[in-house]
C-alpha cells in the first residue's frame, strides 16, 4: 500500500514538473524614450553623474545579459515602434518617418502585430503608454492585437495633469477617457502593475512603453532633490525623468517578484532610438543623436532577463536588431512565425542563452526620409554611411570594431568593402516604398499647401 501510494506521489510530481516545464514564459518589455546611450549604469561607458541613479534598470542587465550592439530599425519614435511590433523593417511598408500630429494614416492594417500571433498561443496581451501607430480607429491597439490598452495615442504628452486634454495626448483606458491626475510615469508604473497582478496565472506578453525621459523636460520636485550633484539644470531636469522612470522599473519587477513569476518571466529593456542630446541626454562615445543614422540615433541599451535560461552578467557581443524581438519572444513560447510573413528578425535566444557563441552574419540597415534621405548598412565590424540630402555629403565606410565614435572614415582604404556593401545597400532599397508622409514622402500627409493666387 505504501509502495503504491509512493509511486502515486512520484508520478504526481514528475506530472506538475512537467507541467512546468511546458508553461508560456511571460513576456515584459519595458521601452523607454529617448534615453541616452551612456545614461544607465550597466553601461560600460555611462557617464559619471548617472552611474547611481538605475540600480533597477541595472538588475536586469545584472541577473540577464547584456548586448553590446543593439540596435533599433529606426532613429526616431514612431518608425522604431513600427519594426519592433511587426518584425519587418519598416520601411516597407511606409514608415521612414515620424507619424505627424492628427494624421490620418498609421501602420498599414495589412501588417501583422506579433501580439496577434502571441494571442493564437493563449497569451493575455496588454500594452501601457506610447502608442504613436495611429490615430484612427482601425489603428488602435485593440484592433492590432492588444487586449488591454492603458496609454496616449500620440508620441508625447506633459508629464503632470493636463486641464483639457487633446484627444490623443489624454491617457484612455480601451478607448474610454481617464481622468487627468496624478504623475505620467507613475501612471505607467502602476498600470503595468495592474495587469501582471490580474494575469499572473496565465502567459502574458506586456509591452511597457514609457513617454520617460521624452521631452517636455518635468521631472517631479522630489526627483530634483536627489540629484543634488547635478548642476546644469537641463541635465538636471532629464536625470529626474530617467530618475522616475527606474523607480517604475522597479516597481514592476518588485510587482514580478510578489507574483512569484519571476523564474518564468522574460523581461527585456531597451529604448527606442539613439539619445535626444538637445534635451540633456548623453550618448558617449557614439557619434549623433536621436534622428541621425550616426550610432548614436540608432544604438541603444539593450538587456534581457530570464532567470534559470539566461546566464547571469553575460554579454552577447554580436548585432541585434529589434526586428529579432518578435521572433525570439515567440521561440521562447515554443512557436515559430511563419515563412510567409517574410520576418527580417531572427531570434537571439541562441545567444542569450549561451547555446551558440554566434549566428550567421548579416547584413542590418537603416533609413530616414525616403530614398533622397540618409542610409546605412552594417555587415559585421563595417558600418556604410551616406547622409543622403545633406550638402557636400559621399558614402563613409567605419570599422566598429575599432571606431565605435566612427571618427575616422577609411572608405578609401578598403574599395572592395566599399563595392560589396554599396550594392547589398541598394538591393536592399529596391525592396522598400517611400514613405507615406513626412520628408520625401509620396503621400499628402505633412506637406505644405500650395499658397493661393491673388487676383
Amino acid at each position: 500500500m505504501l509502495k503504491h501510494n509512493l509511486c502515486g506521489v512520484l508520478l504526481g510530481l514528475l506530472a506538475s514538473t512537467s507541467a512546468f516545464a511546458d508553461k508560456k514564459p511571460n513576456v515584459v518589455i519595458l521601452y523607454s524614450d529617448d534615453a541616452g546611450y551612456a545614461d544607465f549604469g550597466f553601461q560600460p561607458n555611462c557617464v559619471e553623474d548617472m552611474k547611481k541613479l538605475t540600480p533597477h534598470i541595472d538588475s536586469i542587465a545584472k541577473e540577464g545579459a547584456r548586448f553590446s550592439n543593439a540596435y533599433m530599425s529606426g532613429c526616431v519614435c514612431s518608425p522604431s515602434r513600427a519594426g519592433l511590433m511587426t518584425g519587418r523593417y519598416q520601411q516597407r511598408f511606409g514608415y521612414d518617418n515620424n507619424l505627424p500630429p492628427g494624421s490620418k494614416g498609421g501602420l498599414d492594417v495589412n501588417e501583422t502585430f506579433g501580439v496577434k500571433h502571441l494571442k493564437g498561443l493563449g497569451y493575455k496581451t496588454g500594452l501601457v503608454g506610447k502608442w504613436h501607430l495611429g490615430y484612427e480607429p482601425q489603428f488602435h491597439p485593440n484592433k492590432r492585437g492588444f487586449d488591454w490598452f492603458y496609454g496616449l495615442l500620440q508620441g508625447s504628452r506633459g508629464y503632470f495633469p493636463y486641464d483639457k486634454p487633446s484627444a490623443h495626448r489624454v491617457i484612455q483606458e480601451n478607448g474610454e477617457v481617464t481622468k487627468e491626475i496624478g504623475y505620467v510615469t507613475d501612471r505607467f508604473g502602476d498600470a503595468a502593475c495592474q495587469f501582471i497582478k490580474e494575469h499572473k496565472d496565465e502567459p502574458f506578453y506586456l509591452f511597457v512603453s514609457f513617454t520617460s525621459p521624452h521631452g517636455p523636460l518635468q521631472p517631479k520636485p522630489e526627483d530634483l532633490k536627489r540629484l543634488e550633484h547635478i548642476t546644469e539644470k537641463k541635465r538636471k531636469n532629464y536625470a529626474g525623468l530617467v530618475l522616475s522612470l527606474d523607480d517604475n522599473v522597479g516597481k514592476i519587477l518588485k510587482e514580478i517578484d510578489q507574483a512569484g513569476i519571476k523564474d518564468n518571466t522574460i523581461v527585456i529593456y531597451t529604448n527606442d532610438n539613439g539619445g535626444q542630446t538637445a534635451l540633456g541626454a548623453d550618448n558617449t562615445p557614439l557619434k549623433g543623436k536621436k534622428g541621425t543614422i550616426w550610432e548614436g540615433g540608432t544604438r541603444v541599451p539593450f538587456a534581457v532577463r530570464w532567470p534559470n535560461k539566461i546566464k547571469p552578467g553575460s554579454v552577447v557581443d554580436q548585432p541585434v536588431i529589434s526586428l529579432d524581438i518578435l521572433p525570439s519572444v515567440v521561440e521562447a513560447a515554443g512557436d515559430q512565425i511563419p515563412a510567409d510573413w517574410k520576418l527580417d528578425g531572427r531570434s537571439f535566444l541562441p545567444l542569450a542563452t549561451g547555446k551558440e557563441a554566434s549566428l550567421p552574419t548579416r547584413t542590418l540597415h537603416w533609413r530616414k526620409d525616403g530614398s533622397k534621405g540618409p542610409i546605412s548598412i552594417r555587415e559585421g565590424k563595417w558600418k556604410l554611411i551616406h547622409n543622403r540630402g545633406e550638402a557636400g555629403a559621399k558614402p563613409e565606410l567605419y570599422d566598429l570594431s575599432k571606431d565605435i565614435s566612427e571618427s575616422t572614415d577609411v572608405s578609401s582604404a578598403n574599395p572592395e568593402i566599399m563595392a560589396q556593401l554599396t550594392e547589398k545597400m541598394k538591393a536592399w532599397e529596391s525592396q522598400m516604398t517611400e514613405p507615406l508622409w513626412g520628408p520625401n514622402s509620396v503621400g499628402k500627409e505633412n506637406k505644405p499647401e500650395k499658397k493661393k493666387r491673388k487676383k
